[in-house]
């Protein structure tokens, strides 16, 4: 008998709530996200112009394409306006502060988004399971969690948090192409070894942490995501669908000034310097490499 497929939400599967899972062709897929990209320009334009402060909160499974989502939001986004913060592991002073202590000191000021890879929502996913916290700490995180997000909408933030769902069949498979993958080994850690055999604990926390912090002030949206590519389509679209923004026409139109006339400067010799060898050049006349 073949195991089962599960997935995050224990009452529903992507295919339930409407998501196919067909390919979606390269073309179609680079053009849409090039456009919503676009759509991301004006939206950080808008947050400079009128001091919006925008956090974004990416949340959900190992291997489920957060981080990959993430970097196409921000591939095109100055880093003066739109930061990402992944942030280790708390330190012996920060275990010793109140828990959102830590995470308060990277929320944005005015004109800023910041795009949170994990959040404060640690503690009730990877600690819970692990054992990191109490149960007493996790009892009052939940308590205090919905009031803390309260407090930063009241503020004027605009907080959005996506929980990235994917099934352990694919993120299994994924996991695989780490162990193999030399440039992503990397992020085969032990926590991610861990999420394999304590699936359904995972599950259980997940659960509880949407009993209590899905709230209709700060609810929680869930991205289908076995297919990488639609998770990122479906999650940029739905952040720019949700947020008020508008486009902010450049005041004055940009043009190059022209080039002054020369004063006579000469440029030292080549040869006083130190030029990096033109490796590249010896790629070209490599047999190996045609």
């Amino acid at each position: 008998m073949a195991r089962s497929t599960k997935t995050d939400a224990s009452d529903i599967s992507p295919e339930a709530a409407g998501f196919t899972t067909t390919k979606i062709p390269n073309k179609v897929y680079e053009a849409e996200l090039y456009r919503l990209q676009g759509e991301l320009g004006k939206l950080q334009a808008w947050v400079k112009e009128t001091g919006a402060r925008v956090v974004v909160i990416f949340e959900g499974r190992d291997a489920a394409g957060k981080g990959g989502t993430i970097k196409r939001i921000t591939e095109y986004l100055s880093p003066r306006t739109a930061r990402i913060a992944a942030l280790p592991a708390p330190t012996e002073r920060e275990r010793g502060q109140w828990y959102f202590q830590r995470y308060i000191q990277h929320l944005p000021a005015a004109g800023e988004i910041v795009l949170f890879d994990r959040s404060w929502y640690n503690r009730a996913g990877v600690e819970k399971v692990m054992g990191f916290c109490t149960p007493e700490e996790h009892k009052r995180f939940l308590r205090q969690c919905p009031i803390f997000e309260q407090m930063l909408i009241e503020d004027g933030i605009h907080l959005r948090k996506y929980w990235f769902s994917v099934s352990d069949d694919v993120q299994l498979e994924r996991f695989r192409k780490r162990l193999h993958d030399p440039l992503r080994q990397w992020k085969l850690s032990p926590i991610d070894l861990e999420s394999i055999t304590r699936w359904e604990d995972f599950s259980r926390a997940k659960d509880e942490m949407m009993v209590h912090t899905d709230t209709p002030v700060a609810p929680w949206y869930h991205v289908a995501s076995d297919s990488k590519k639609q998770a990122r389509l479906n999650m940029i679209h739905h952040l720019l669908s949700s947020l008020p923004y508008e486009d902010v026409p450049r005041e004055e139109k940009v043009t190059l000034p022209k080039r002054p006339p020369g004063t006579g400067y000469q440029r030292p010799p080549i040869e006083v310097s130190s030029y990096v060898p033109d490796w590249a050049s010896s790629l070209v006349d490599d047999p190996a490499r045609k």
